[in-house]
């Protein structure tokens, strides 16, 4: 048997304790933290079914350092409970050959707004009609199934404009990047800070053939401004990051990546944490123009005043 190489951290919690056990996991895991709430199609309604429950995980890479990685996690853990109770966490050792066969067993096509259909890399498009999104998951840095990246396509379906450049702040799996080509941008530019986001959103992108479309780079708002990419700004900045990122964004320059007159959207925002987002963004002259929510989570769409 192959050598487990990762060891998945995994938190079954409401979706109300999401962020903040997503802020104390991402303290110890360099390759980003991962929030998914699973969704089934409902025969009755074209709407999805989200569950009540959300899965946090993230993964620490199995070295020497293992053991202490794990007891600091815990040991911040145990501190979060004694503000609200957190179930313990699970551990689960993954193989490199396990991703694919663990994705296949649970990962199915659906249908996201009118244009549409996110589908997993091995399977047939089940939805002719609709524009396909394939993501191969990997190490699951975003596959379509939250609220809140549904919430970013919802709103991505009305604002892109054809030819547009577009920013994707915290890219992830490049699922919202493949998806902003293919909805008729005509450049992406992304950004996250993790090494292996950046290489997921590469291979997906060549999987949805839009790789010379978009362009990646390790960092974020800094080294956008840093001209990392040549352009500094862009018509549409899309950052689907916790509140919390969100917040510290907005402080190391998020706002001056949007054109004059141009759009942002936010998304990762839990309903409670609205009212926060809109009074830092309007420091920053953003004024709200779209809300959209699912379950407890939202998405909001500002413009950039002059």
């Amino acid at each position: 048997m192959d050598k487990a190489n990762w060891l998945e951290i995994s938190f079954q919690v409401t979706p109300e304790q999401a962020e903040a056990v997503a802020e104390v996991l991402g303290r110890f895991t360099k390759e980003g933290v991962v929030i998914e709430q699973m969704a089934e199609e409902n025969s009755s309604s074209p709407d999805l079914v989200f569950s009540s429950s959300v899965k946090v995980f993230g993964y620490f890479f199995v070295d020497a350092s293992l053991e202490k990685q794990k007891m600091r996690l815990e040991e911040s853990i145990w501190h979060l409970s004694q503000i609200q109770p957190i179930p313990e966490p699970t551990y689960h050792l993954i193989q490199d050959q396990d991703w694919m066969a663990a994705w296949k067993q649970h990962y199915r096509p659906f249908k996201v707004g009118k244009k549409l259909a996110i589908l997993p890399a091995w399977a047939e498009n089940a939805f002719p009609s609709r524009i396909p999104i394939r993501i191969n998951p990997g190490m699951a840095f975003g596959t379509g199934t939250h609220p809140t990246t549904q919430l970013c396509l919802l709103m991505m379906e009305e604002i892109i404009q054809a030819g547009q450049n577009v920013f994707d702040v915290g890219c992830g799996s490049g699922i919202l990047s493949a998806a902003a080509i293919k909805l008729g941008a005509g450049r992406v530019y992304g950004v996250d800070i993790s090494a292996a986001a950046i290489a997921s959103s590469a291979e997906n992108a060549e999987l949805n053939q839009v790789h010379d479309q978009i362009e990646l780079h390790q960092g974020s708002v800094t080294e956008i401004l840093s001209g990392c990419f040549g352009v500094i700004q862009a018509p549409l900045v899309i950052a689907n990051i916790l509140s919390s990122v969100i917040l510290n964004l907005f402080n190391d320059g998020l706002a001056n990546l949007v054109e004059s007159g141009g759009t942002l959207i936010l998304s990762g925002i839990l309903t409670p944490q609205i009212h926060e987002i809109i009074a830092n963004a309007k420091l920053f002259n953003l004024q709200l123009i779209e809300k959209l929510e699912i379950e407890d989570w939202a998405a909001l769409g500002f413009k950039k005043n002059d």
